[in-house]
């Protein structure tokens, strides 16, 4: 009878590009002012990628900083996984240009395509090819460079997104109680529309009346978002803490996606998770999409958050519409 395996996180890393704007940058050009941005959203400043600066570039450092913080060569990995919606390029996959970057020809490599809850879905995809026993070590990044699409016209929406890159390295255990202990993974095409990019795709391919009409960019209705968001942000802990048989108590830190600090407030007063066990980084930057929750991970960790044993939900939600939830032990 083959041996039952779980994938372990052996290692984490995350990299964000040097450029920073603040509130008061977007209120020199927009309506809008610090005030009015930190109340509704929780964010003061977000990174923005520079010249030079791409997916695949932030993708690829954050995957050298897992591999040494793993104590691993790029050459003893099986997989790379990118979870992203700011891809290098429409094809080939932003996991094949880190590939190439790594110098480890040969291993298979594919994006996955998510939006905000990608990591969620990646980490899964992961841990299923090691529980299978097919691969012993998988690279599983989130990344974005959202800025490159966020129309800077639209104050409701370009202020929210930022830049950067998270990974972390599953490798196969027999300790079962270590490791992904559970996921879930939804979906509701119907709500396409909520937030998308119109243009660029084979429905409307680019053109000079597409961009003209900034359809190349980030299409957002906040308020159905908000109301979502909210709703599933709370199911998806009451299901990942009734499949794990978890209380409050048993949990160490739940690390949502960074979308708002208001959404991410509500959701967890209402399961009375105090403030101290909720992980909240959005305030440094922004909606990163995918790379938020495995950035959060490597901040939480440095904070003394996460340590071995650790108990972590993670929890997201985003265009598509997507859901997707996760229970593991550090």
């Amino acid at each position: 009878m083959p041996t039952a395996l779980r994938a372990c996180v052996t290692g984490l890393g995350m990299a964000v590009p040097a450029g920073v704007m603040t509130n008061d940058d977007f209120a020199k050009f927009l309506d809008t002012n610090d005030e009015w941005i930190t109340q509704r959203t929780g964010i003061k400043k977000r990174r923005i990628v520079g010249e030079g600066e791409s997916t695949a570039s932030l993708s690829t450092e954050a995957a050298r900083l897992a591999l040494a913080d793993a104590g691993l060569e790029a050459g003893q990995l099986d997989l790379i996984l990118v979870a992203t919606i700011s891809p290098e390029m429409i094809f080939p996959a932003t996991a094949c240009f880190v590939q190439a970057n790594l110098g480890v020809t040969g291993i298979p490599a594919f994006d996955i395509s998510a939006a905000c809850s990608g990591f969620v879905y990646a980490l899964t995809v992961g841990a299923k090819f090691i529980e299978s026993g097919m691969y012993r070590r998988v690279m599983v990044i989130g990344a974005e460079t959202l800025s490159r699409f966020s129309d800077y016209t639209d104050r409701g929406s370009c202020i929210l997104f930022g830049d950067g890159a998270g990974a972390a390295v599953l490798e196969a255990t027999e300790d079962l109680s270590k490791g992904v202990q559970y996921s879930c993974l939804f979906a509701d095409g119907a709500g396409w529309d909520f937030i998308h990019v119109p243009a660029g795709g084979s429905r409307q391919i680019a053109s000079a009346e597409t961009v003209a009409q900034r359809l190349h960019y980030i299409k957002m209705k906040g308020r159905d978002v908000y109301k979502f968001a909210v709703d599933k942000m709370q199911w998806l802990l009451e299901d990942c803490m009734k499949a794990c048989n978890l209380s409050v108590d048993d949990v160490d830190l739940v690390v949502p996606h960074q979308v708002n600090s208001r959404i991410i407030e509500s959701a967890t007063q209402k399961l009375s998770f105090p403030p101290e066990k909720v992980y909240v980084n959005i305030d440094k930057y922004g909606n990163t999409s995918a790379a938020s929750i495995p950035m959060a991970m490597v901040e939480a960790r440095q904070e003394g958050k996460i340590k071995p044993g650790s108990t972590v939900v993670m929890v997201a939600f985003g265009a598509g519409l997507t859901w997707a939830g996760a229970v593991v032990r550090m």
